[in-house]
């Protein structure tokens, strides 16, 4: 009995106060709403005013009960009181007042065509009484949840600067300012934010490199940013040790260090091949490839001629078939710079160990895809692995031999070897590890939508991950329970090169121009800041009228196979 009544003690208030916001917001927006319907002589002297008020007391009352509040969501609440207030002319006006005055209620044509002005009236003042009772009870519920937040600050180390990492610490910022007591820090080797899905533009010398990254410092302006990298973390004792020797103490860390290449421990795989993952990578890529050119334009051997203007891309997910279709457009786009070279030698094969590219699209627009790539003359390897690599040849699962000098790997990844096989929970939690969160690529992260199944890495489950994970940071530290990450796929979109793409968007398909359309478009908004938005638009203008910029922007890049004559 007394345990009963302990449980009623707590809920009682929170429902009053709710009502009683309702019952605030009812009469605040009968004012305006009264002022109006006086101006139609529909509310006219003191009793028409004090029925109107009580009428909107009982809307307001009612809406706050029926609502709860802020929880439902500004339009929901607002809806409700739209039909609250329909509600209320259909009771009141076609029922109630006739009454009054000695009338059965017809609720006829013509009786709603005379009470339509008080309609109009009663739909105005739920739809208002909605909007203000959902911003004045979330107010009030912000206020009870700072004043539930620890004096002490906790401290919370972010180490990571990509979508996962810059997400969250942006969400932290604003946890902040509405109250909660947290000091952040983010640790990143990097102190920008790549947007790794252009990334193969700016291998292909479509775009500038400094375009499609955005400072750390400025993404999350109100974060405490270190520029290092994280040399080992000890969970016993809540440190995080970085190479300098600096430690940090946390309360509360989140990983989000995404992944490396995995080579699967193939020969010659790590010395010979092209990585794709950043900024370093994607320039040295275009400057080996334009290197290869300026090699083969004077090149008089046969073989070798064929082993410079080969290039090889191992992965045919996203990554690797962006990247084939951006390198086919940059040589041929920049071919008439190179008169020794014939428009038929450039070679591109793309090798796949699955039974189509694209594995994450559906099988007509993969299909769609690799009848495009083909087309343009790019050959395809499926089926097949690269076992091994050397500096003029690559090896194929059946022994087949591929002259090339340019080959770049983007057929594996791993996290990063910081925390070894590292998994969450649905709530984001590490398993085995105390107050320690993981998200992106750095972690498998099981998808509750999908038994069974984790959540792939890509940028738009990063960024929603981040958001998710400081949210279920700052609830743990008031003391109440994280919450399950759900998430669906919007879609997924690949740039085929040549003005083509395949997209598919909540389960529909497009393809060719209109697809390659909705891929700029739609990476154009997501990029970080006006600035970069507006510095990438012009750097595709540009392509659509000029020739791609063949300068080599450093002597010898570090894997070049060029050898010397």
């Amino acid at each position: 009995m007394g345990l009963n009544f302990q449980k009623s003690f707590r809920v009682i208030p929170g429902v009053r106060m709710t009502l009683g916001w309702g019952a605030v917001a009812g009469l605040v927006a009968a004012l305006p709403v009264g002022v109006l319907m006086a101006t139609q002589h529909m509310v006219a002297g003191f009793p028409g005013w004090l029925t109107f008020v009580a009428y909107a007391l009982v809307i307001g009352v009612v809406l706050g009960a029926v609502a709860r509040g802020a929880r439902q969501g500004l339009a929901m609440t607002a809806s409700a009181g739209v039909l609250l207030g329909t509600l209320g002319w259909l009771v009141y006006s076609l029922t109630v007042e006739p009454l009054v005055h000695g009338q059965l209620p017809t609720w006829s044509a013509a009786s709603a065509a005379r009470t339509y002005p008080e309609l109009v009236g009663d739909i105005l003042h739920g739809g208002l009484t909605g909007f203000l009772l959902h911003f004045l009870a979330g107010a009030w519920a912000l206020k009870e949840r700072v004043r539930q937040w620890p004096e002490q600050r906790a401290r919370i180390v972010v180490v990571g600067g990509g979508f996962a990492g810059v997400s969250a610490a942006q969400r932290f910022e604003k946890l902040v300012l509405r109250g909660a007591k947290l000091d952040v820090t983010l640790v990143s080797d990097s102190n920008f934010l790549l947007f790794t899905p252009m990334l193969a533009e700016v291998a292909s010398g479509a775009l500038e490199p400094a375009h499609i990254s955005a400072p750390i410092r400025s993404a999350a302006a109100h974060t405490t940013f270190l520029y290092g990298r994280v040399d080992r973390i000890d969970p016993a004792v809540r440190e995080v040790v970085l190479d300098s020797g600096e430690s940090l103490r946390y309360d509360h860390l989140v990983l989000a260090v995404g992944s490396v290449p995995h080579t699967f421990g193939l020969p010659g795989i790590d010395e010979h091949s092209f990585p794709l993952k950043n900024l370093a990578d994607a320039i040295e890529l275009r400057n080996h490839v334009l290197l290869m050119l300026e090699a083969a334009d004077r090149e008089t051997d046969p073989r070798t001629r064929r082993e410079l203007l080969t290039f090889v891309v191992a992965g045919a997910g996203f990554a690797g078939t962006e990247t084939v279709a951006e390198l086919f457009d940059l040589v041929h786009g920049v071919s008439h710079y190179y008169p020794g070279i014939a428009p038929d030698e450039p070679r591109f094969v793309l090798v796949h160990a699955g039974e189509r590219i694209l594995p994450e699209l559906g099988p007509e627009l993969a299909a769609y895809s690799m009848e495009r790539l083909a087309a343009r003359g790019i050959e395809h390897r499926l089926n097949m692995r690269v076992t091994e690599a050397a500096e003029d040849l690559v090896r194929l699962g059946n022994d087949e031999l591929i002259p090339t000098r340019t080959f770049v790997w983007t057929a594996g990844n791993k996290p990063t070897p910081l925390i070894p096989d590292l998994a969450t929970d649905t709530s984001l939690r590490a398993i085995g590890l105390e107050d320690v969160w993981a998200v992106g690529d750095c972690a498998r992260i099981p998808d509750p939508l999908r038994e069974g199944e984790f959540y792939p890495p890509t940028a738009q489950h990063a960024l929603r991950q981040g958001k998710a994970v400081a949210d279920n940071v700052a609830l743990v530290v008031a003391g109440r329970s994280p919450l399950e990450f759900r998430f669906r796929t919007v879609g997924v979109l690949v740039a085929l090169g040549h003005r083509t793409a395949a997209a598919e968007i909540r389960g529909r398909r497009f393809a060719g121009l209109v697809a390659w359309l909705l891929w700029r478009g739609i990476y154009l908004s997501k990029l970080p800041g006006v600035e970069k938005r507006l510095r990438v638009l012009f750097d595709w203008t540009l392509d659509l009228v000029f020739p791609r910029d063949i300068v080599v922007t450093s002597a010898a890049p570090r894997r070049s196979k060029v050898r010397a004559r």
